[in-house]
C-alpha cells in the first residue's frame, strides 16, 4: 500500500503547511488498500462480510429422511413390522423417528398418530392404520424429506459480498462448513497516553478522567475496525518508543493499525513525529486546517503498519478519528470512504480565520443548530448530537447548505420525524 500526494494547489495544503479538511479525508482513504481475505470460524463470522461464495459441497438433505415419528411403509397396508433401516418390500413397515434414513424401498411415512399396532393370525406384529389416519394417508411420499430439496451438490448457498447474519451461519453450518472466507477488517490496537489520565474514581487536581478507555473501541468497532488491546502509557519519549515499535497483540496477531492519543502537539513533551520517524516510518498528514483537533497526524511504520495520532482533548480526538481513522479503516476494510451530506444551517456561523470547524449540530425544527459545550476538551455537546457540521472558513448564512456527516452511533443524517 502506497501514500499518495492529491492533486491540486499545494498539495491541498493551507498558509501554514497544514492540509485541508478535505484533503486530509482523501489522503487517510487513499493511502491504503483493502486487506486480504481471512479465513474465521462459524461463531466469530457474524457480521463479517463473504470473501468467497458458499457452494453445497453435496446435496442438501444429503439423505432422504422422515420429517415425523412414525414408521416407513412400503404398499398398502396393514403392513407386516420389520426390523428399523432393513430394506422395505410391498407390504412391510419399519418404525423411524423425525430425521431418521428412509430406507429402501419406503414410499412413505405414517406418522404415529395416523397408525396403531395389532397381531394377524400368523401372530406376526402388524402395522395398521388408526383412528387418527386421514382419508388417504399416507400418499406417497408423505412425510418423507427428500435429498436436495433444499439444494443441489454445487449450487451457492450465500454469495460473496453478503454481510452474513446468524441465519447464513446457520445454513453454513447445515452445509457442513466450520470456517468461512471473509474481507479483511483491520485489527487495531489503541495507545492511550498520559502521566495525569486516571482510569477510576474521581480525578485530583492536576489528574484528568480517561474520556478514551470506555469509548474507543466501540467507535472504532463502529468505524469497521476490529478492537485490539488498549494499552496505558506514561509521556515519556522512550515509553512512546516501546509502544509503538511492539505493537503486536496478545495472540500474535500485529495489528494494521495502531491509534494513539495525546502527544500530537509541538512541545517537548508530544512524541508522536519523533517516534515514529525514530522508528524508520513517515509521516503522512502532519496537521489538519480543521478546528477542533488541527494537530492530528498519521505516519506509517517500516512494516506497513499505519499510525493515526489523535490530540489528547476527548472532542478534538473525536473530530480527529472521524476525519482520519473512519477513512482509512473503510478503506482497508473493504468500504467506501464515509459519506457527506448537505444539511439546512439553523443559523449564521461567522468566517473564522482559513480552519474549517466541525461542529455537533441537533436538529431544531429540520435545520440543523450548533449545540453548546463543543469545546476541544469537552464531551456534553457531542453526546446530545445528531451530526457534525463540516463548516467553511468563510462561515455560512441561515437556511444555506452545509456539508455534514453521520455520527457512528446515529448513522441516519436526517431530522427526526414529527412526533418522535
Amino acid at each position: 500500500m502506497q501514500s499518495v500526494d492529491r492533486p491540486g494547489k499545494d498539495n491541498g495544503r493551507d498558509a501554514h503547511g497544514e492540509l485541508t479538511w478535505d484533503d486530509a479525508r482523501r489522503l487517510a482513504f487513499d493511502c491504503a488498500g483493502p486487506l486480504g481475505p481471512e479465513s474465521m470460524p462459524l461463531g466469530e463470522a457474524t457480521g463479517r462480510t463473504l470473501a468467497a461464495d458458499v457452494v453445497a459441497l453435496q446435496e442438501m438433505p444429503h439423505y432422504a429422511s422422515s420429517a415425523m415419528d412414525g414408521w416407513t411403509v412400503s404398499g398398502d397396508g396393514p403392513w407386516v413390522l420389520t426390523e428399523a433401516g432393513q430394506p422395505l418390500h410391498s407390504g412391510e413397515a419399519s418404525p423411524v423417528v423425525t430425521g431418521g434414513v428412509i430406507p429402501p424401498g419406503a414410499q412413505a411415512v405414517l406418522r404415529v398418530e395416523s397408525g396403531r399396532l395389532g397381531t394377524n393370525a400368523a401372530g406376526q406384529v402388524m402395522l395398521m392404520l388408526g383412528e387418527g389416519a386421514s382419508p388417504g394417508e399416507p400418499r406417497p411420499g408423505q412425510h418423507i424429506r427428500k435429498s436436495g430439496e433444499e439444494s443441489a451438490a454445487g449450487e451457492v448457498l450465500i454469495p460473496a459480498g453478503t454481510t452474513l447474519n446468524p441465519a447464513h451461519i446457520a445454513l453454513a453450518a447445515v452445509a457442513g462448513f466450520d470456517q468461512l472466507t471473509v474481507r479483511g477488517k483491520p485489527l487495531v490496537k489503541m495507545l492511550v497516553t498520559g502521566s495525569e489520565v486516571v482510569a477510576a474514581r474521581l480525578p485530583a487536581p492536576g489528574q484528568v478522567r480517561d474520556a478514551f478507555g470506555p469509548q474507543l473501541s466501540t467507535v472504532i468497532q463502529m468505524l469497521g475496525g476490529t478492537p485490539g488491546p488498549l494499552v496505558r502509557i506514561g509521556d515519556s519519549y522512550e515509553e512512546w518508543l516501546t509502544a509503538l515499535g511492539a505493537s503486536e497483540a496478545p495472540m500474535g496477531q500485529w495489528p494494521d493499525v495502531v491509534v494513539t492519543t495525546g502527544g500530537t502537539g509541538r512541545s517537548g513533551a508530544d512524541h508522536f513525529r519523533n517516534a515514529v520517524l525514530a522508528l524508520g516510518g513517515r509521516l503522512l498528514i502532519d496537521g489538519i486546517a480543521m478546528r477542533p483537533g488541527h494537530p492530528a497526524a498519521m505516519g506509517k511504520l517500516p512494516n506497513g503498519r499505519f499510525v493515526v495520532g489523535l490530540p489528547g482533548n476527548p472532542l478534538a480526538a473525536l473530530m480527529a478519528l472521524f476525519t482520519v481513522g473512519g477513512p482509512l479503516l473503510a478503506a482497508l476494510g473493504h468500504q467506501p470512504i464515509p459519506g457527506i451530506s448537505p444539511v439546512p444551517c439553523g443559523t449564521i456561523i461567522d468566517a473564522h480565520r482559513a480552519s474549517t470547524r466541525l461542529m455537533p449540530f441537533r436538529w431544531i425544527q429540520d435545520l440543523a443548530a450548533p449545540v453548546d459545550y463543543t469545546g476541544p476538551g469537552m464531551m456534553r455537546g457531542l453526546a446530545t448530537a445528531d451530526g457534525v457540521m463540516v463548516v467553511p472558513s468563510r462561515g455560512v448564512q441561515p437556511g444555506e447548505p452545509v456539508p455534514a456527516f453521520a455520527l457512528p452511533w446515529r448513522p441516519e443524517l436526517r431530522p427526526p420525524l414529527a412526533g418522535t
